[in-house]
């Protein structure tokens, strides 16, 4: 329910209880630490949740923990991910070693007798372009950020090769979710692929899409963000609820605390049946579960106009920053047209005072 929804008027949010999905990305020791609680599987059972687990190895240790949670109910959906030295996130450039990953994990769910309740596939840009960022080459980054704008074919490819790998997933029977930056519905808004072409996102989808929509990265925004792009979206993936680890980023970007979180969730119940929470590990550090067993989802939140119009407001910068950088090269031809006859009139004109009688 929403009420008062009103340009320049608060908006009033109630929620239902959703699918709750909770992405767990830890090494494998960190893994069965966080499961050697034993309060965990059956709150996780309780809440009806549903676990996303990153794979970052096909070890025996990690096929375990997938068993204890099938065994107690609990379903399982497999993150699929590279070895960090690949770039871990899927993207356009690396669709080859994306299905052999997927290879991989067949046979290692076949040796290891695993059941999984769908796959998932997080469409981000690499780790090494992150890691180059924070090493402070940005200059060598950029120029080959800027040398894959023009190429859109990279683009129809990328497309075609992941939409095939899906279609081979479903036809083994997994139900496949999809993991979107939340950037990418501005750009499907304005018919853009500029963010594919430089950043390597890839515009699929399976038979779930899930926008990320992370306010830990702009608190201001609080679930003004939600409310702005959770339209736009299948699925709703809430968060940060962990620290990143990074005390310069975690000092900018602190994670939600239990206010902002529940809010998040609420509005998100609103407008998906299916939200997604990063991550487990954070939830679990900060004691959201058990807070999570007795929340009311039918409570009223209350979002301020100000917010509503601000998240609004950054929705239409970014949109209008893709614009312009899908049509930079037009506009730059445009303005080399005006230039050039502007400084013909300027010629010809002085020409004609320099000509008697003109």
């Amino acid at each position: 329910m929403a009420c008062g929804a009103r340009p320049g008027h608060d908006i009033r949010v109630q929620g239902s209880r959703p699918q709750l999905i909770f992405a767990c990305e830890l090494d494998t020791d960190k893994l069965q630490a966080l499961f050697s609680d034993p309060d965990l599987i059956p709150t996780l059972k309780d809440l009806h949740a549903e676990v996303a687990l990153a794979l970052q190895d096909f070890s025996p240790e990690r096929a375990a923990i997938v068993r204890q949670l099938d065994a107690a109910g609990v379903g399982v959906i497999a993150w699929m991910a590279l070895p960090r030295d690949q770039g871990y996130y899927l993207n356009a450039g690396n669709e080859p070693a994306a299905a052999a990953r997927f290879a991989q994990f067949q046979q290692w769910s076949a040796d290891q007798e695993l059941h999984w309740v769908g796959l998932g596939l997080d469409i981000e840009p690499s780790l090494a372009e992150w890691a180059q960022l924070q090493q402070k080459h940005r200059f060598r980054l950029f120029l080959s950020l800027i040398g894959r704008a023009f190429e859109g074919q990279r683009v129809v490819k990328a497309r075609a090769e992941y939409s095939t790998l899906i279609r081979q997933m479903q036809a083994q029977g997994y139900a496949v979710q999809t993991y979107q930056l939340m950037f990418l519905a501005d750009e499907r808004r304005v018919r853009s692929t500029i963010l594919e072409r430089i950043f390597g996102l890839v515009d699929v989808r399976g038979n779930l899409e899930a926008l990320m929509i992370y306010s830990s990265f702009n608190h201001v925004l609080d679930s003004g963000m939600v409310w702005a792009y959770g339209p736009d979206a299948q699925a709703i993936a809430v968060g940060s609820t962990a620290a990143s680890g990074d005390a310069a980023m975690d000092a900018k970007f602190p994670p939600l605390n239990w206010n902002e979180f529940s809010r998040d969730l609420i509005v998100a119940s609103h407008l998906s049946r299916t939200v997604g929470v990063y991550s487990l590990e954070g939830c679990v550090r900060q004691g959201f579960l058990p807070r999570l067993k007795s929340l009311d989802w039918t409570q009223s939140i209350v979002l301020p106009a100000a917010t509503v119009a601000a998240a609004q407001s950054f929705r239409g910068r970014i949109q209008i920053i893709i614009w312009i950088a899908s049509h930079f090269v037009y506009i730059a031809a445009i303005v080399l047209v005006a230039i050039l006859c502007l400084f013909l009139w300027w010629r010809k004109r002085r020409v004609a005072r320099q000509t008697p009688f003109a």
